[in-house]
């Protein structure tokens, strides 16, 4: 599917998915990097997690600039509490109708209430949001490969049918930015995994044989007794997160047009995004954010 993601304009840069965008009750957005003040991760950062090297008034700040940048905010300017969780990477759903007292421990929200902006957080885990355009209900998750395997979109489906008697076929999701298959290696044992829950395991994963110039040049230094003669180089493991979750959409009903994925990899794109992997666990954290707006 074609990238059809749009940017706010702002000094943030938010990315949004377009269908999204045009539902009018609706704010939604996906966080980078850039438009900050966190000065922990390169300088100007918008680092959205209160992560060990920034500081909470930093974050707290950049927080403030993000539901500024989003329209959050009544009729008086008073921002809307922002709901977030402590992620476990599970398929812990919680449904909200207002700012909890304590923080919620899981990895999905779901509401209906207006004035909220319902948010995960994100390095290189996919942030997806899921809106019901009939009965003005949203839901946000974070699923990296334990969210996946766990099917918590698929549950995120349900869970917004048991809460606000969701249809599947009214649903729009939107995946947004995280680490792709041309980044996101992995062992062999998850392809095991994957193939003892879903049917279309084969789908989610490439191999790619490793590349090395000095076997290739010399290939005689690396002659084995084991047949054909030659030890071969191991091939490396990709998968396929957006793909998963996308097939898991399709599976419980929501129809393939109505599903759209931002194209952008965390890895590969630094410059603009945060990776826990292709930084090497030292880096902030992005947000996927969306939020119901009162009717007149």
């Amino acid at each position: 599917m074609p990238i059809s993601g749009k940017t706010v304009k702002s000094k943030l840069k938010i990315l949004q998915a377009a269908p999204l965008a045009k539902i009018p009750w609706l704010t939604h957005g996906f966080s980078t990097r850039t438009g900050g003040v966190s000065i922990a991760y390169g300088g100007n950062a918008l680092n959205l997690g209160f992560t060990k090297e920034d500081s909470r008034t930093t974050v707290v700040r950049n927080r403030k600039l993000l539901l500024e940048s989003l329209g959050a905010a009544d009729k008086r300017g008073n921002p809307w509490p922002i709901v977030a969780l402590r992620q476990i990477h599970s398929d812990i759903i919680h449904h909200v109708s207002r700012p909890p007292e304590h923080t919620l421990t899981g990895d999905g929200l779901v509401t209906s209430t207006p004035g909220l902006l319902l948010a995960v957080q994100t390095a290189d885990c996919l942030p997806i949001i899921l809106v019901d355009k009939k009965k003005h209900a949203v839901g946000v998750f974070h699923a990296g490969w334990r969210g996946t395997f766990g099917r918590i979109v698929e549950k995120g489906v349900g869970e917004m049918r048991r809460w606000f008697g969701t249809k599947p076929s009214d649903i729009v999701a939107a995946i947004g930015p995280g680490v792709h298959s041309c980044c996101y290696e992995v062992g062999e044992d998850f392809r095991g995994k994957f193939e003892s829950q879903f049917s279309y395991a084969d789908e989610l994963f490439r191999e790619e044989k490793s590349s090395d110039a000095v076997h290739e040049k010399y290939p005689l230094l690396f002659l084995t007794a084991r047949a054909p003669g030659h030890s071969e180089l191991p091939s490396k493991l990709f998968l396929d997160l957006v793909e998963a979750n996308r097939h898991q959409l399709l599976s419980v009903g929501v129809p393939k047009k109505n599903i759209e994925a931002l194209e952008m990899c965390t890895a590969c794109r630094t410059d603009l995004l945060f990776s826990y992997r292709a930084e090497k666990g030292k880096t902030g954290r992005l947000m996927g954010a969306v939020g119901i707006r009162k009717q007149a």
